[in-house]
């Protein structure tokens, strides 16, 4: 489904140049979670923000479904990005506070000016209904949710179009160790039932394990090892990649959290 091809960003201030994604390739398969693993400042958010076209590479390529991707501003790009969408890794920063739920699952809607066939209402039950929520929801703000139930509006908000493809950066990273399991399993259910395809970034290797079907780890802006889930995390071959997993603690997440 999505191709990465030498993705180089490079940012230039002070006169000099630096170089946060050093050619930068993989390949996500339809149906199929990859992980993008690495520390802090590795790269990995820019090369997601790449691959959703919002963000222009200093040079290299991204490839959604055999095409490249359109022009930043181009109206192609708006109508991909309908394919295409993000769960951010803060919660509540990622929820207007002024806003209703109501609005802001309306919003998608709005924006790409589609109507859904069974008329609106409906659908943001049934959003809402797919992570774990009902219809009292509608008329709160975000501040009135906890962590766990803001990231499943933020997580209904992206499926609101019907993607293909969801970005997921580091979806609960800022919430408690047994609620980010919770919408771990959730993100799990919703991948099996809908058929979605997953680009799931994180700096914790026994996530990546439970979640992802491939992983590839980054560090100072270069991929540094690819491969089978099991396989890297069994058996690693890059010394980095060995650190992250000695550094990561095990994580509770089990079928029925």
């Amino acid at each position: 489904m999505v191709e990465v091809r030498r993705l180089v960003k490079e940012y230039t201030g002070d006169g000099r140049t630096t170089r946060v994604v050093d050619d930068v390739s993989f390949v996500i398969q339809a149906g199929e979670t990859l992980g993008l693993v690495g520390e802090s400042g590795s790269g990995k958010s820019t090369v997601a923000r790449m691959l959703l076209g919002l963000l222009q590479p200093t040079s290299g390529e991204v490839r959604f479904r055999g095409e490249p991707l359109p022009p930043l501003s181009s109206s192609a790009m708006r109508r991909l990005r309908r394919q295409m969408q993000i769960v951010f890794q803060d919660p509540y920063a990622a929820l207007n506070p002024r806003m209703t739920v109501r609005r802001i699952l309306e919003e998608p809607f709005v924006i790409h000016g589609e109507k859904p066939p069974g008329g609106l209402v409906p659908r943001l039950r049934e959003m809402l209904a797919s992570v774990g929520l009902d219809e009292s929801a509608l008329p709160r703000y975000p501040h009135e949710f906890s962590g766990g139930q803001r990231q499943r509006i933020n997580v209904a908000r992206a499926l609101a179009l019907n993607p293909q493809l969801l970005v997921l950066d580091e979806p609960v990273s800022a919430l408690d160790v047994s609620v980010g399991a919770q919408v771990i399993n959730l993100l799990r259910d919703l991948q099996q039932s809908l058929g979605l395809t997953y680009l799931f970034i994180s700096h914790s290797m026994p996530l990546v394990r439970y979640l992802c079907d491939r992983v590839a780890v980054m560090q100072q802006g270069r991929l540094v090892e690819l491969g089978g889930c099991v396989q890297v995390c069994e058996h690693p071959q890059n010394p980095y990649t060995q650190q992250l997993i000695a550094a990561t603690p095990e994580i509770p997440v089990t079928a029925g959290a």
